[in-house]
């Protein structure tokens, strides 16, 4: 799938800092992103893997953005133009986890880390940062689609009809607004990722009763447990 004129402008002129949108040819991909699709942002540096990913995405109903550069790569991920952020670790200058740290400082905006195969830290230090999912490369963009719509399916509001049921969980001292995603401790704000987030609605939703990791990753990863999986660690 070929990119918009205006990614080919930047390439032509030797400019991979910049960010550009895949958008199927059409010369509006704003315009396209305000119509309803999902705007998924990808950071890394690897041109090639952003034109595969977009590929799969679009045709998902996802809208892409790339950026090759750490540095701008956090200000597009803060600019609230985008649902969701993929990140690789390994970036030049600016890497991946102090991006991760940067964008959590200020936002929960999902984020799935792009990790090299077999690197257990790596992925550990993500989720412990704040990552919400992780993904070994090289992987299959299928797999990738069908992580993000998973995080897509736990970020989703409620039905209007469900939130007006039960707007809030409630147990001890902490509060959870399930439609406006915040959480409350003592009366203060406390920060959490959009994964802590569905665990801890889980958890509250089960007080009183035994929550397997089995389920804990089911529910909140939308997927089966692995084997040798920290991911709850």
């Amino acid at each position: 799938m070929s990119a918009s004129p205006l990614t080919k402008l930047y390439i032509g002129a030797g400019v991979l800092s910049k960010s550009y949108w895949y958008n199927g040819g059409k010369t509006n991909g704003v315009r396209e992103a305000e119509s309803g699709m999902q705007r998924v942002l990808v950071i890394d540096d690897d041109v090639e893997l952003c034109e595969l990913v977009s590929e799969y995405l679009l045709p998902e109903g996802f809208l892409l953005e790339a950026v090759h550069d750490g540095v701008q790569g956090v200000a597009r991920a803060l600019s609230g133009e985008h649902d969701f952020v993929v990140l690789d670790v390994m970036l030049p200058g600016l890497g991946g986890f102090e991006i991760l740290r940067r964008i959590r400082a200020v936002s929960v905006i999902p984020v799935i880390m792009l990790t090299a195969r077999g690197d257990e830290i790596d992925r550990i230090m993500g989720l412990e940062i704040g990552a919400d999912d992780y993904l070994p490369k090289p992987f299959n963009p299928r797999e990738l689609v069908a992580r993000t719509r998973a995080i897509q399916r736990r970020v989703q509001a409620l039905p209007a009809g469900e939130v007006s049921q039960r707007p809030l969980l409630a147990v001890d001292d902490v509060e959870m607004d399930v439609q406006s995603m915040t959480v409350r401790r003592f009366g203060a704000a406390v920060d959490l990722t959009s994964v802590e987030f569905g665990v801890l609605e889980i958890l509250l939703q089960s007080a009183g009763s035994v929550v397997t990791r089995e389920h804990l990753v089911r529910k909140a990863l939308g997927r089966r447990l692995l084997p040798y999986d920290r991911s709850f660690d």
